[in-house]
């Protein structure tokens, strides 16, 4: 199992644009179209399956919102944050 993360490392290591909400980091995505969003999403899981870390994602017009948590360690944990990287590096 993962180590979960103390209060001072995630908000040490939170990347940019992601926020925590309880046992969670948290960020939404924003694009100009449904479909740019699709995209996102369909490039996302495949980077969530390629880390076996399958975070929760929902779609809206223009948006995805992602919610990381590491369920067997019951919160935040290095897992985590590496994903949230990689979903950025997608994004950019």
């Amino acid at each position: 199992m993962t180590d979960l993360l103390s209060d001072a490392e995630i908000a040490e290591r939170v990347p940019d644009g992601w926020e925590r909400d309880g046992d969670e980091i948290v960020r939404t995505y924003e694009f100009d179209a449904y479909l740019d969003a699709a995209g996102f999403l369909g490039a996302a899981a495949g980077v969530a399956e390629d880390a076996f870390h399958h975070p929760e994602m929902t779609i809206t017009w223009g948006e995805v919102e992602v919610r990381l948590t590491t369920h067997d360690a019951g919160g935040i944990t290095e897992k985590d944050i590496d994903l949230a990287e990689r979903f950025d590096g997608i994004y950019d």
